[in-house]
C-alpha cells in the first residue's frame, strides 16, 4: 500500500494544521469543510480565516465542500468534532472502498451511546483499516512547523509504518502504538480534566490544586483505560500524560480556558456563545461519566465536571463534594 494522497475530513483548526503538515511531508491533500465559504476562502487566500487565522497555508492544499472529492484518496483522516463523527462516517460509507485506511483524529466519546470513536467507525465503516492519531498538539504550533510528537495507534503494524512514512517529518514525529483503546481514552478524558483544571485556576485555588487535579485525573483516566480494555502504560505516554499536561496548563486549550471562565463565574451559555470552536470536554464529560458507571469505576473529578456543565450542581458544591471525599490509599484503584 502506498499512501501519497490524503483526504482530511474537517477544516477546523486541527484539520487545517494537519493538512499543512501532511502536505509539507510530501503528500497531496484534499481538505473537506462542512462550510463551503471556509473551503472557498482557503482556496482563494491560502488561509483558514475562520478557524486558524493569520497562518499562511501551502498553496497546493485543495479545499472542498464536496465529501466525495475528499474520499477519492489513499487514506482518510477524520478530524470532525466527536459528536458529529457518526453522521459524517455514514455519509462517507458510500464513497470509501473497503481497503481505504481511516485515521481517527477526533478526541471524545459519543454522548448518547458512550461509544469510542473507533467503535463508531467499526459500526459505520466496517472492515476498514483503522488507526488513531492522538497526543499533545496545539493546531497553530503544528501549522507553524514547531516540533510536535504524537501517538499513532493501530492493530496493523504495516499500516502504522506506512502512515508514519507518509506523514512523519522532523517537525511532526509519530510514535507507533498498538493500543487503540488507550490512545482514545487519553485523548477524550484529558479534555474533561482540562475543564476541571481551568475551574480550579479560575476559582483562584493555585498551582497545588492544579497539580492535584492533573495527578488524580490521571488516575481516573488510567482506571477507565484499563476497564475498557486498554493498557495502563499508554496513559504514561504522549496520548495520556503528554496530552493531559499540555491541555491542563495553557490558555491555548479550549477546554482549559473554558474552565477558567466558568471558575470566574461566567455561565456555560455565555462562554459557548463567545466561541466558534468546540470544547469537546463539555459533551464528553457526560458520556465518560455514563461509561464509568457502566464499568463500575470511580471518576469523581470527571463526574463533577459532568454535573457542573449539566447544571446539576454549582461549582462551589462540586468542589465541596470532592474535598469531603474520604481519605484513601493513593494507589486505590476501584473498578
Amino acid at each position: 500500500m502506498t499512501i501519497s494522497h490524503i483526504g482530511i475530513i474537517g477544516a477546523g483548526a486541527w484539520g487545517t494544521a494537519l493538512a499543512q503538515s501532511i502536505y509539507q511531508a510530501g503528500c497531496g491533500v484534499v481538505l473537506w469543510s462542512y462550510e463551503p465559504d471556509v473551503a472557498e476562502t482557503i482556496n482563494k487566500k491560502n488561509e483558514n480565516t475562520a478557524y486558524l487565522p493569520e497562518i499562511k497555508l501551502e498553496p497546493g492544499i485543495r479545499a472542498t465542500a464536496i465529501l466525495e472529492e475528499a474520499a477519492a484518496t489513499d487514506a482518510i483522516f477524520l478530524v470532525v468534532p466527536a459528536q458529529f463523527l457518526r453522521n459524517i462516517t455514514k455519509q462517507l460509507a458510500g464513497y470509501l472502498s473497503r481497503d481505504i485506511p481511516v485515521v481517527i483524529c477526533a478526541k471524545g466519546i459519543e454522548q448518547n451511546s458512550a461509544a469510542l470513536m473507533s467503535e463508531i467507525v467499526d459500526d459505520t465503516l466496517p472492515s476498514r483499516p483503522i488507526a488513531v492519531l492522538s497526543g499533545p498538539t496545539f493546531a497553530a504550533e503544528v501549522a507553524n512547523g514547531l516540533p510536535t510528537a504524537v501517538t499513532l495507534a493501530t492493530h496493523q503494524p504495516n499500516l502504522g509504518e506506512e502512515l508514519i512514512q507518509s506523514i512523519g517529518t522532523q517537525k511532526l514525529r509519530p510514535y507507533l502504538s498498538t493500543d487503540v483503546i488507550g490512545s482514545e481514552i487519553g485523548g477524550a478524558v484529558k479534555n474533561v480534566l482540562a475543564i476541571a483544571c481551568g475551574i480550579a485556576d479560575g476559582h483562584g485555588f493555585g498551582d497545588n490544586a492544579r497539580a492535584a487535579v492533573i495527578t488524580r485525573g490521571l488516575a481516573e483516566m488510567t482506571r477507565l483505560c484499563v476497564a475498557k480494555g486498554g493498557r495502563a502504560e499508554t496513559m504514561m505516554g504522549l496520548s495520556g500524560l503528554g496530552d493531559l499536561t499540555l491541555t491542563c496548563s495553557s490558555n491555548q486549550s479550549r477546554n482549559y480556558s473554558l474552565g477558567i471562565a466558568l471558575g470566574k463565574g461566567e455561565t456555560l451559555e455565555q462562554v459557548l456563545q463567545e466561541r466558534k470552536s468546540i470544547a469537546e470536554g463539555v459533551t464528553s464529560a457526560v458520556a465518560i461519566s455514563t461509561l464509568a458507571k457502566r464499568l463500575d469505576i470511580e471518576m469523581p473529578i470527571t463526574q463533577s465536571v459532568s454535573k457542573i456543565v449539566n447544571g446539576e450542581v454549582t461549582i462551589d458544591d462540586a468542589i465541596e463534594g470532592l474535598l469531603a471525599r474520604p481519605f484513601q490509599n493513593e494507589m486505590h484503584n476501584r473498578r
